[in-house]
């Protein structure tokens, strides 16, 4: 179970302890954000000034949380507070509900303490120090209360706390209070309205509590009726699935260039590269519309010129964007930072496989320039890497290492060194070759036949310099990376295992690299672990040397889907349902510590962020490599090889989006149990399948 409740809407995020509260000088970094920016640091809830006991606190829905608190006399009676809220529209809506379970009248205060800090989420997070504003005098009138801040970048922020019920009264502390008089089984409703206030956001206007809510469950509602529908005979799979769902539609933003997804709650509620590029991938089966918000969205703050301070380079695709006041007053690098050597081969694979799915050749004709900028930074890298892509930090207050493990210690020599940077990741020369060989297509069917060739005769010299440089042939893997000196860095690691999506490996050795992420050094029991429990640097409980990550395996799942490895991806699968079920509502977390499946359980990572946006979409890659679904609308095909996991026997996918039209399947386990029927339900796409 999380120790926290976190909901989201838009860009605003409410995390509170799972009693509901806020209380001050808390190390958790509980609040109300909004632009990184913390707008409420303080909500705490009291009943005739104590605070109420917990009874029940829940966060079934992605969306509203509840909790139910009472201040009982014993053997005589209680007050209870049930407290509800949602986020709708910029406004968090809070509803609470007192009832007088007493055998008599009582008169009762309710009160509730609220500040604010303004502080950048980095403050708060201890990751920085820097110059700030000044609080200003809070403002109380008649049913609304507002905390004010000037900031160092000279601008105003406020939060605006209203409420609809009358006779409350708001001091100079900051603390409400409603005096009531309750009969015996009367309840009183109290509703707070509680916005953040930016110079450049005017103040929305609320709704009333049943309004918002109806109009944030109708938004549900559309992006399940826009998404492929799922129905198995597996419950733990058909529950993980609708989780994984309704997280990515919480954990989805729109900054002006349509729907792409945060990378996850609490910490990282802004948009990523990798991981939006990653989960965007993720959700082609489902919604390929998130990959058009996604890509047009990185597309708009590609790197235009080259600071160190930024890790910034032309044409170069973030690592993420941040928006608080160290970084409008230029005191962090985060204003995009860059430091990330995978997202600009992924933003490229990702156009590809866009295409792939939809046929829609407009995206990529509004992307040309950006695709062209992307590959110039690809082959410059390339050319300085001695022919490979590889990274160095550059900005001081960057990070060491810029692929997906980014932690400092994740690279590391079987003698315990650290490998020297520039470094050359086995996963992101995949990335650079997935990326040159799904463009060939596109190039050449917007008339670029000489780019289109280009490309093709590039990915191939690319695979025949990673096949000569990267193979370990006594692990029968590929190394996680190559040094500095090109020395190949001879950790087994998961990183390879991403390869296979890709399609660089040559068969045998893709076999090979398949079954050796399924050995028992590898695979937890629970899913394939970052790194072997025989590699120098192993243990558990690391960030990534021994951790499972659910979009890691993902990953991999993709590339064993398609190349036809229906046994171990099966093998995954089946681990990390069995995982999921020992989680607070079915929610795959960021991670879990790589301890073996023996012990019973999947041991929690301690600070891992839940939900999280590519371990929600984790569960559709378990859709796709089951359905052995791999569209090319360029050929007009749809290759379709299903599979079904231990434990599943039935397995229905709807209007899955392909092309201009949709395709639905049915698959089904025969009586012996050792091979499938496959029923074409619907098939609009006007495309042929293939086995």
């Amino acid at each position: 179970m999380m120790d926290y409740r976190v909901i989201k809407e838009g860009d605003l995020f409410f995390l509170t302890g799972l009693n509901g509260d806020m209380a001050p000088g808390d190390d958790q970094g509980h609040g109300l954000y909004t632009k990184d920016t913390r707008f409420l640091s303080r909500m705490e809830a009291f009943i005739d000034g104590e605070k109420p006991s917990l009874l029940s606190s829940a966060g079934d829905k992605s969306y509203i949380a509840s909790f139910r608190l009472m201040k009982d006399s014993k053997d005589e009676g209680a007050i209870e507070l049930h407290r509800e809220r949602f986020i709708y529209g910029g406004i968090l809506y809070e509803r609470c509900t007192l009832t007088n379970y007493f055998i008599d009248a009582r008169n009762v205060e309710f009160s509730v303490a609220f500040d604010a800090d303004f502080q950048d989420m980095f403050l708060v997070r201890k990751y920085r120090t820097g110059d700030v504003g000044r609080m200003e005098e809070a403002r109380a009138k008649d049913r609304e209360l507002t905390l004010s801040y000037m900031g160092a970048d000279s601008q105003r922020r406020e939060t605006r706390i209203s409420w609809d019920a009358e006779g409350g009264k708001a001091h100079g502390s900051g603390t409400i209070t409603f005096p009531m008089f309750l009969k015996p089984k009367e309840q009183r409703v109290v509703t707070f309205f509680i916005a953040p206030i930016t110079e450049e956001h005017a103040e929305p206007e609320p709704l009333s509590y049943d309004e918002g809510l109806r109009k944030l469950e109708a938004s549900y509602a559309q992006w399940y009726a826009n998404s492929t529908r799922v129905k198995s005979d597996s419950a733990v799979f058909s529950g993980l699935f609708e989780r994984g769902l309704q997280d990515l539609r919480m954990l989805t933003l729109d900054v002006g260039f349509g729907d792409t997804t945060v990378a996850g709650l609490p910490w990282f509620a802004v948009p990523f590269g990798r991981d939006s590029l990653i989960t965007a991938l993720f959700m082609l089966p489902v919604n390929p519309q998130l990959a058009k918000g996604t890509l047009k969205t990185l597309a708009s703050n590609q790197g235009e010129k080259t600071d160190p301070w930024r890790d910034e380079q032309p044409g170069k695709i973030m690592h993420e964007i941040r928006y608080g006041e160290l970084v409008t007053t230029g005191q962090s690098p985060f204003s995009p930072y860059y430091g990330t050597i995978d997202s600009t081969p992924l933003f490229l694979a990702l156009i590809g496989e866009y295409y792939r799915w939809t046929g829609d050749l407009s995206l990529a004709g509004e992307l040309k320039p950006n695709m062209l900028r992307a590959l110039d930074y690809i082959n410059a890298a390339l050319e300085a890497g001695n022919g490979f892509m590889a990274y160095k930090q550059e900005a001081e207050k960057g990070f060491p290492n810029q692929g997906w493990k980014d932690s400092a210690n994740s690279i590391i020599h079987e003698h315990g060194e650290y490998a020297e940077s520039p470094i050359a990741l086995s996963e992101v020369q995949g990335y650079v070759y997935q990326a040159k060989k799904s463009l060939v297509p596109v190039f050449a069917d917007m008339g670029e036949h000489e780019l289109a060739r280009k490309l093709e005769e590039e990915a191939e010299e690319l695979r025949a310099r990673f096949e000569a440089a990267f193979w370990m042939e006594d692990q029968q893997c590929y190394a996680i990376a190559l040094d500095k000196e090109q020395r190949q860095v001879r950790s087994v690691t998961s990183n390879p295992g991403h390869l296979l999506m890709s399609g660089l490996p040559e068969a045998g050795r893709a076999a090979a690299q398949s079954k050796r992420m399924l050995k028992d050094d590898m695979f937890s029991g629970y899913g394939i672990r970052t790194m072997s429990t025989g590699s120098t640097g192993y243990y558990p409980m690391s960030y990534h040397n021994g951790s499972v990550w659910p979009h890691d395996n993902g990953m991999i799942l993709l590339g064993l889907g398609k190349q036809g490895f229906k046994e171990e991806a099966g093998k995954v699968i089946s681990g990390l349902l069995k995982a999921s079920e020992h989680f607070e509502y079915q929610r795959l977390p960021e991670l879990f510590c790589g301890n073996d499946a023996g012990l019973g359980y999947p041991v929690p990572y301690p600070t891992t962020c839940s939900p999280q946006a590519w371990a929600a979409g984790t569960s559709i890659a378990f859709l796709q490599a089951m359905l052995g679904l791999y569209p090319d609308a360029p050929k007009k095909e749809i290759a379709l090889s299903p599979f079904l996991p231990e434990g599943m026997n039935e397995l229905k996918a709807e209007r899955i989006a392909i092309g201009n039209g949709h395709l639905s399947v049915s698959v089904t386990r025969d009586a012996g149990g050792a091979s499938f029927n496959v029923k074409v339900l619907e098939n609009t796409t006007g495309y042929t399948l293939v086995g």
